[in-house]
């Protein structure tokens, strides 16, 4: 057994205070806290989360309930691994496209729109195979690992090779996946997608969507029957949207993947609304209730722009939203209060990666709604945090509560940095960003401290997965075909620059975390400014 001492943590869906937390085989076996934790901390009165028994989020329709904290005696022991700070349970990030974050700040150039920025993601798109595919995920993994993400919902539609022809494994992209998700030390569920048309009106795939396509429903299924669980991994299914899949199919999806976890991207777009009507005489929410596809364990993507009949069919079910990619890609503010009013469980993704930071998430949830409705406290710090460490949306229901019975998921926030400090521990996640997160525990084995990974360099990962994949610096062309060729890559696997110098143009090195060195190679303040005489002194007297 592990004992580790917290001493502040959030148990249960309240904050306490010296907090003895028992490990065995990875899982939580007891939970001992000494105090419990201001009201400020509680649940709203009324809240569709007063009542979870885990801080996972809403009870799901469906799913097994959470088992019931035990504290065993009173009073922590505080002997035992020190976890600093705010110990939070680990999040869950509920919608990745991994492939995504190659297009991180290469996309503004010029304005443009959702359509336009499509047209980007598909050129890199074109581009990846099975190795580079994991290269890249192996760095966008352990990214996550940084921010205290412990399993990632992975919505999975590159399937095959150029031109839409199968690899010899016709499953090569997504083991690519499961195996970067393994090396990075989170779990994933790989969210398969099936994505057969480019519209609603069922027009064919065309250009680098044919690596997407199966042919037909039971090719997919073909295809998709021959993935297998493993001990970090679940399998499940996606509906890629109203444009990709014809309504003929949807009930036989539904059948098919009844009792995995599913998801659905939902009226992200205005455009998609209008076309579902134009086509189908009624909303994507109303045409996917009509053909079955909203079950127990179905997950509403975005759901932006919905009616309110819309709301009233999502209700009972899950919604995931993107708050800072759905910002990026300028979708709209989705009614996220009202839907979890009406008794909808929420979660948070980064979808495209544009940040990955699940605290900026939660904020984006409450600030969007605070924007909306002209009101403030829209949710408390409790249903944020229970949006953050949703598992059950991506089907771990043994996740997302530090409680007996759970993984054990610990992610520790700094309350004494610049963004942090004097916070209330029991609002801190209103501060805090993923630059806080200094120790990540996952499923009982540290996979980050001291903000470092444990496994990988993560900077220079993502540095050569990225360069390697766009074989340039600056905005990507739109035509896929316009893009260069694979560099080379020293023994090392650092991308170089177009000079073939490894240092950045001004030859300053960059530490492991990516921060840049002064030219006297003693590193920046925490606020950019340079260190101070005393301080490069006690940098010096610490170096190997």
């Amino acid at each position: 057994m592990t004992v580790y001492f917290a001493e502040y943590a959030w148990t249960s869906g309240r904050l306490a205070r010296n907090v003895r937390i028992d490990v065995h085989d990875g899982v939580i076996t007891a939970i001992t806290p000494t105090a419990g934790s201001p009201s400020t901390g509680e649940p709203a009165p009324g809240s569709p989360l007063a009542a979870a028994p885990s801080a996972a989020g809403a009870p799901t329709a469906g799913a097994p309930p959470a088992p019931a904290p035990t504290f065993p005696t009173p009073g922590a022991d505080k002997t035992g691994i020190h976890l600093p700070g705010l110990v939070l349970p680990g999040f869950a990030n509920a919608h990745s496209h991994a492939f995504h974050r190659a297009l991180r700040g290469r996309t503004h150039a010029g304005g443009g729109s959702f359509w336009t920025w499509r047209d980007l993601m598909y050129a890199v798109a074109g581009r990846l195979d099975p190795d580079s595919y994991y290269a890249l995920a192996r760095g966008v993994y352990a990214e996550m690992a940084l921010s205290g993400i412990t399993a990632v919902g992975e919505f999975h539609y590159l399937h095959h090779g150029p031109d839409g022809v199968p690899y010899g494994d016709p499953n090569a992209m997504g083991h690519a996946l499961l195996q970067a998700a393994a090396d990075a030390g989170i779990r994933i569920t790989l969210l398969d997608t099936l994505y057969l048309t480019s519209g609603v009106d069922a027009k064919p795939l065309e250009g680098v969507q044919r690596r997407y396509g199966d042919g037909d429903l039971d090719g997919w299924s073909a295809r998709t029957d021959l993935l297998r669980a493993q001990p970090h991994a679940k399998i499940g299914a996606a509906l890629h949207s109203v444009r990709a899949v014809p309504a003929d199919v949807m009930s036989t999806f539904a059948h098919r993947t009844d009792g995995q976890p599913v998801h659905v991207h939902l009226s992200e777009q205005r455009a998609e609304n209008e076309q579902c009507q134009a086509v189908h005489g009624c909303t994507p929410t109303e045409l996917l209730e009509a053909h079955g596809v909203w079950q127990p364990m179905t997950v509403a993507v975005h759901a932006t722009h919905l009616t309110d009949r819309d709301i009233d069919i999502l209700g009972d079910h899950q919604v995931c939203f993107c708050p800072t990619t759905e910002r990026d890609l300028a979708d709209g503010i989705g009614p996220a209060r009202r839907l979890a009013g009406a008794g909808a469980a929420l979660s948070l993704g980064s979808d495209s990666h544009a940040v990955i930071d699940q605290f900026e998430e939660l904020r984006g949830l409450e600030m969007n709604d605070r924007l909306a409705s002209e009101q403030r406290g829209r949710f408390t710090p409790a249903e944020l945090i229970a949006a953050a460490a949703n598992h059950r949306s991506i089907g771990w229901f043994d996740a997302g509560d530090l409680a007996p019975g759970h993984r054990a998921d610990f992610v520790c926030v700094a309350l004494d940095t610049v963004r942090t400090a004097g916070a209330d521990p029991a609002q801190a996640v209103l501060a805090a960003t993923a630059a806080d997160i200094t120790h990540v525990v996952a499923d009982g084995r540290m996979i980050v401290s001291e903000g470092r990974h444990t496994a990988i360099d993560v900077p220079r990962a993502l540095s050569a997965a990225i360069t390697a994949l766009t074989g340039r610096q600056g905005p990507l062309p739109r035509d896929p075909e316009a893009l260069p060729g694979d560099r080379a890559l020293p023994a090392d696997g650092r991308a170089l620059p177009a000079d073939e110098r490894a240092l950045t143009t001004d030859e300053r090195a960059l530490t492991t975390d990516g921060r840049a060195l002064t030219t006297d190679d003693s590193p920046l303040t925490t606020d950019g400014r340079a260190p101070s005489a005393a301080a490069r002194s006690f940098v010096e007297e610490r170096r190997p």
